[in-house]
């Protein structure tokens, strides 16, 4: 089996292949356009049983991704992090896209289970539109912080409840205020709010197309108790595809809630995992802190680790892998359910009556 590693950058791709063994075959560069893909596409052929890896950086191979698995290729990710092990263990010292290239080649011959890229599907329209809100609502957070100021310099006695400056009704009202006042500060703030109404109904909206995708695509993901909506748009966008997850413990190390192992002799320790995806991990915490407020399923679990002598804090720290191990259910059952009915042919049609056969025909 030949393995070609790609090293990706805005302007080049460069591509090298290596043997069974990992000796370097030959080497490509080519630009990162369309014609340089068909160049690729050209140089695979003479190989006979490829398999391409890329260093996880899917904002740059994306569309390399699509055309090779356009074209039947079989194409695998490298994490960075792998790939710089690899660099730094090689023979040939130093860093280039060659180097690069071939240390993806090498890790992929030498991990197995790595995650394997797939054309986009709904996937990646609910992280597009999930990252979307996020930064429309970063947007409105600060400009609701500027207008607050502006607001009490023309009314210290205007009390604005705690996130109250995204409500229609208020907004219309502070707006129309401002109109019977004058200078720079009123009509600034009179700007930032329009923004802010404008912001709002745009947020509304992603909102609604996500909950329409999400209870569409994953009703199992909903019912994990404490997740909402937005918490598992989260969960479904930086997860991209739970099948590339061997078991739940490979998703809890991927999502921070697995704790590390630190120990060596008779005495078994952990600690608390800093890494992993930390928007995922935002979401199994809120999930958990709204299971303690709702009193659902993980409220006796944590009661019991209160009374056995646990923090809080520590608590929360347990529940999280508990939760992540019931998202990780859900969402097979969800991408089991897709694949059952994209395979399952259609249900037969009703049988005509008589009456209506000859109805149509005439």
């Amino acid at each position: 089996m030949t393995v070609i590693g790609i090293d990706a950058h805005k302007n080049w791709h460069t591509l090298v292949a290596v043997d069974e063994v990992g000796k370097r075959i030959d080497v490509l560069t080519v630009e990162a356009r369309a014609a340089g893909h068909q160049k690729i596409m050209a140089w695979l052929e003479q190989f006979d049983g490829v398999c391409i890896a890329v260093e996880d950086c899917r904002h740059l191979t994306r569309r390399l991704e699509a055309d090779l698995l356009g074209t039947g290729h079989k194409v695998v990710r490298v994490h960075t992090r792998l790939m710089a092990g690899m660099r730094r263990s090689g023979r040939e010292h130093g860093k280039s896209d060659p180097i690069d290239a071939e240390a993806v080649a090498r890790v992929a011959l030498r991990e197995d289970d790595l995650p394997t890229a797939e054309l986009p599907g709904p996937a990646r329209e609910i992280k597009l539109l999930s990252d979307h809100r996020r930064s429309l609502v970063a947007r409105r957070t600060a400009m609701q912080s500027k207008v607050r100021w502006f607001l009490h310099e023309i009314d210290p006695d205007l009390q604005i409840p705690s996130r109250a400056l995204r409500r229609y009704h208020l907004l219309d009202e502070l707006i129309a205020r401002l109109y019977e006042h004058t200078g720079a500060v009123a009509e600034i703030a009179r700007d930032l709010l329009e923004d802010i109404r404008s912001l709002t109904r745009r947020i509304n909206e992603i909102e609604s197309r996500l909950t329409k995708l999400v209870r569409a695509d994953h009703p199992r993901l909903l019912e994990v108790p404490g997740l909402g909506v937005l918490g598992a748009a989260t969960i479904i966008g930086e997860t991209a595809g739970v099948r590339r997850f061997k078991s739940k413990d490979a998703f809890a190390r991927f999502n921070g809630t697995a704790p590390i192992p630190v120990w060596s002799g008779n005495k078994v320790r952990v600690r608390l995992s800093r890494g992993g995806n930390r928007r995922i991990n935002t979401a199994l915490h809120m999930a958990a802190v709204t299971q303690l407020r709702l009193g659902a399923e993980g409220t006796a679990y944590f009661d019991k680790l209160i009374a056995s002598g646990k923090t809080r804090t520590e608590a929360l720290r347990l529940l999280r892998p508990r939760i992540s191990d019931r998202v990780f259910a859900a969402m097979r059952a969800d991408e089991t359910r897709a694949v059952l009915d994209a395979t399952s042919p259609p249900p037969p049609a009703a049988p005509q009556s008589p009456i209506a056969a000859l109805q149509t025909a005439a």
